[in-house]
């Protein structure tokens, strides 16, 4: 049977992999890399570059291929036997990766290789990779007697089914509820666009009426505009206690054992390493030295915005008494009023500006800005390629002498058994081959609302910045030039300088200039109009200093949970308590269980570093004022911004890097300007 995954001359054959193919595929994969690092092992050929270096990134990029299409269909098409074959294959990839990192014969080979370095034989990239490569030796746990390292092993396989588990439940408890309106009695104030999405949503179930789901287009356009004061609350309700002993699933899906099983898991695994907690751990591939040092930025960024925060919350509540008749403002009042208040001030509705930003001409502008700054032309390829989706798109990165530089697929719009949120994912690294080099492949993923009844997709503002953000991430991917594939792109960069280029990006989506481009009215092609860029402008700083707060409490809340032993659910309630006493400005309801469906952190890559955004926000702000001082369109400031950020990936240090591209270290100042905190 021929199975498309163990195809690596091309594209992944999206259209015809089967979940039946995923397993087979994996364990021949697992079963070859062993295969030939065992006899690599049993050679006497004396270590270099090629025969350790080389050789394990070519092991890497074999079961890249396979898993990396399987991962991304499990996130954007899953299914019940895609997931069980995925979840299959989790412990065999976890046991594998274990395996190479108590290996002490390879290990003794990567030793090897930095004692050549001491005699000068390697460049700075090289030695950097033989550091953070033996770093990762020991945070495997290589130096462990074998008992130690068998519970190692069986702890990381433990974390892997229970962090897959975590976002299962999310996704099984945001499809599990909706709820649908035979009219639209109960829908008034919503957008015209969001009432055709419901209605839509409604037929896609062959049902007739409006279909409200917790697909975050559908939640976000009933808290943000319903008038239906209890339909607000019965949605929030919903949303807020996804996966959960609260809401109207209660225990269902609930994600508060998982989440307190995966603290354990590892602090385990950190003490094992003799370390004090996984904060620890987590920081020894990040920029931040120590948790108490990361506490006290939160802490200083805390107490800078907290009274801005507040201001602008004594100015919402006074509004919503006088103007919307809530003398008591909600959890679920809070989106609906603020959209309220924003209309009035800046005289113009998030409804009104998004006819102006169709999917088709965002993405030109998009294409346009980062030809401007970055001279390359990005077109839709021409290429035989399969999807998941028919929504999605694939397209070509070409640099100035037409070479392919890389390639990108996007897929832009929400909908049922597609993960939530907006992320960059690698299809394919940049790797140089003795017989040539590999291109970069990026998945870009968004959850936009889908065109519906013949008007094309249209944007959010939101969204804008949200597709700017994620574009960011890719180019890091795309553009690197860095020919070590285990330091290319975002591979080897510390965690909390990955968000660098994507913050950087989002700083375009509020220029007039900008604006003016990457808008065209969906039925006009009338740009949007300087009345209301000039409004839409003046919201960058409408309530910076809550949505500030907010981030730094998600923030806190990540670091003390992986400082401390957590012995029952009750403990993560305390820790998300106390943080809120000390610097939260509003606290939701008792029933809001935030934390079971912050896959960030309990299912993704951002555990004890989801301060990493403002970390990182930090850079961006700073490294966007250098194109304000210079010219917004300055090619030489642009080119800058490439070579030594873009292209450079993980080659060096993340803080030299900025300073080859700014000049000095990162300041505060810029971050508290762009935000209006510091006015």
């Amino acid at each position: 049977m021929h199975n498309p995954l163990l195809d690596a001359s091309g594209l992944p054959e999206f259209a015809s992999i089967k979940a039946e193919h995923v397993v087979p595929a994996i364990t021949e994969i697992l079963s070859q890399n062993r295969g030939k690092l065992a006899r690599r092992l049993a050679s006497d050929e004396a270590p270099d570059w090629r025969n350790v270096a080389e050789f394990m990134a070519e092991l890497d990029e074999n079961i890249e291929r396979v898993w990396s299409p399987v991962r991304h269909l499990n996130a954007v098409a899953n299914h019940d036997s895609l997931r069980q074959a995925y979840n299959t294959c989790l412990p065999l990839i976890s046991e594998y990766h274990t395996e190479l990192g108590h290996n002490r014969e390879l290990c003794e080979l990567w030793r090897s290789l930095g004692e050549q370095a001491e005699t000068n034989v390697l460049d700075e990239s090289q030695r950097k990779l033989i550091r953070d490569t033996l770093r990762d030796f020991y945070l495997s746990g290589v130096d462990l007697d074998e008992d130690r390292k068998q519970s190692f092993s069986n702890l990381q396989q433990r974390l892997s089914a229970l962090q897959a588990k975590f976002e299962e439940n999310i996704l099984d408890a945001t499809d599990g509820w909706s709820i649908t309106f035979v009219d639209d009695g109960r829908l008034a104030g919503m957008p015209a666009s969001a009432l055709a999405q419901a209605k839509q949503a409604a037929l896609a179930r062959g049902e007739k009426g409006y279909r409200l789901t917790l697909d975050f287009p559908s939640y976000d356009a009933v808290v943000s505009y319903c008038e239906d004061r209890e339909l607000r609350k019965q949605v929030y309700t919903a949303y807020a206690t996804r996966a959960s002993d609260q809401g109207p699933h209660a225990g269902r899906w609930d994600n508060s054992g998982v989440m307190r099983e995966i603290l354990d898991v590892r602090r385990q695994l950190s003490q094992l390493l003799g370390l004090n907690s996984f904060a620890e751990e987590s920081l020894m591939t990040k920029m931040a030295e120590s948790p108490e040092e990361v506490l006290g930025f939160l802490q200083d960024l805390a107490e800078r915005s907290r009274p801005a925060a507040q201001r602008e919350l004594d100015e919402l509540r006074k509004f919503s008494a006088q103007e919307l008749s809530l003398p008591n403002l909600e959890s679920w009042d809070l989106a609906y009023a603020s959209q309220k208040l924003r209309e009035k001030r800046y005289a113009f509705s998030e409804e009104q500006i998004k006819a102006y930003f169709p999917v088709d001409r965002v993405l030109k502008g998009l294409f346009e800005l980062v030809a401007e700054l970055f001279n390359v032309n990005i077109t839709v390829s021409q290429a035989p390629y399969e999807t998941w989706h028919s929504d999605v798109r694939f397209y070509d990165v070409m640099d100035a002498t037409g070479t392919l530089r890389a390639q990108f697929y996007i897929d832009l719009y929400a909908r049922e058994h597609k993960r939530g949120g907006a992320w960059m994912d690698e299809c394919r690294g940049y790797h140089i081959k003795p017989n040539g080099s590999s291109h970069p492949i990026a998945y870009l993923t968004c959850n936009s609302s889908p065109p519906v009844d013949g008007t094309p997709g249209l944007f959010t503002h939101d969204d804008v910045v949200t597709l700017f953000h994620e574009f960011g991430h890719g180019l890091h991917h795309m553009l690197t030039r860095v020919p070590y594939a285990q330091l290319a792109g975002i591979r080897g960069v510390e965690w909390d300088a990955v968000e660098l280029p994507s913050q950087f990006m989002e700083n375009w989506c509020w220029r007039d200039e900008i604006l003016e481009r990457i808008s065209g009215h969906y039925e006009t092609g009338e740009s949007l109009p300087k009345s209301l860029r000039d409004s839409l402008i003046a919201t960058q700083f409408f309530q910076a200093g809550m949505q500030m707060i907010r981030q730094i409490e998600f923030s806190m809340i990540d670091m003390h949970l992986h400082m401390v032993r957590i012995s029952d659910e009750s403990g993560i309630q305390e820790i998300v308590d106390s943080v809120r006493n000390e610097i939260a400005v509003i606290t939701p309801p008792k029933f809001n269980r935030f934390l079971q469906g912050f896959a960030h952190i309990f299912g993704g890559g951002y555990a004890a570093g989801y301060y990493s955004y403002k970390w990182a926000e930090v850079l961006s702000a700073d490294a966007f004022s250098r194109f304000e001082e210079e010219g917004l369109f300055n090619r030489e400031t642009g080119a800058s911004f490439l070579r030594e950020i873009l292209e450079m990936g993980g080659s060096k240090p993340a803080m030299e890097l900025f300073k080859n591209f700014r000049g000095r270290e990162p300041r505060i100042d810029a971050l508290l300007q762009h935000t209006g905190i510091a006015a």
